[in-house]
């Protein structure tokens, strides 16, 4: 049986890793999906197909914790993304707890579980019994877990949780790339606009340097000067200078040295 966490803190132990149809599957939702919350919601569907079965549809939710910023969710069906969003209200549960201690929590009874005790009963209003947590290693992205959820008490077996870890195992390889790319679109998209700003201000720089026949060093002074004078960020203000001489006057504050 895997290494279990039922309130002891106990660590993930390594297993296989999964099928080659699954390690496709990954990939082509990487491949199909650039945008990060896409690709979670297409896998948590994938993940949540893998561990159903006719007799015990399986839900599952993917919560992802990039750089201490807010949690963001994707969900196979309406009822994880419910149970996701109110335990991520309670501030705690057991999917929580799986990202902060890295262990697989498993809830077999809802009815008789003693943890978040709140949260068990909402996951009753949603016909849901048994639930298991299950963390992702996606190494210094960040922190990630898959949320499986059965209608059935004991609703995961030791094969199916066997089963959980190795989707986990594979699919945190995939949101590892996933994530890396996302931060390197973040870090063209900063540049881009930083490059944006610089450009405006030096446009608006020459442009007032024509208008009072000054240095650039001056013009660039009297553009400071306003920025502070009037609590206006400089690429607004240069957005303005360069509007005015355009005739977009909803763009141009009067600008005087």
């Amino acid at each position: 049986m895997p290494d279990v966490d039922s309130g002891s803190g106990a660590l993930l132990s390594p297993v296989d890793a999964g099928s080659a149809e699954l390690v496709m599957q990954l990939q082509d939702l990487l491949a199909d999906n650039a945008d990060v919350q896409e690709f979670l919601a297409e896998l948590s569907r994938v993940a949540s197909v893998e561990l159903s079965l006719p007799d015990n549809p399986i839900s599952c939710g993917v919560t992802v914790l990039r750089r201490k910023k807010p949690l963001t969710v994707a969900n196979s069906d309406e009822r994880s993304r419910i149970l996701d969003e109110v335990q991520n209200s309670y501030g705690d549960g057991p999917c929580l707890t799986a990202l902060r201690v890295g262990a697989i929590i498993s809830v077999p009874d809802v009815k008789t579980e003693t943890r978040w005790p709140d949260y068990m009963r909402s996951t009753e209003a949603c016909d849901v019994k048994s639930i298991l947590s299950v963390p992702m290693d996606v190494r210094n992205s960040g922190k990630a877990v898959l949320n499986f959820y059965s209608s059935r008490i004991q609703g995961f077996s030791d094969e199916s949780i066997l089963a959980a870890q190795s989707v986990a195992e594979e699919a945190a390889r995939a949101l590892h790339l996933a994530l890396k790319i996302a931060q390197l679109n973040e870090l063209t998209d900063n540049l881009s606009a930083a490059l944006e700003t610089r450009t405006t201000i030096a446009t608006a720089v020459g442009i007032i340097m024509a208008e009072n026949r000054c240095s650039r060093e001056k013009a660039f002074q009297i553009l400071v000067d306003a920025s502070s004078h009037r609590n206006t960020k400089m690429h607004t203000l240069a957005e303005g200078v360069i509007g005015r001489v355009a005739g977009d006057h909803d763009k141009a504050p009067d600008f005087d040295e």
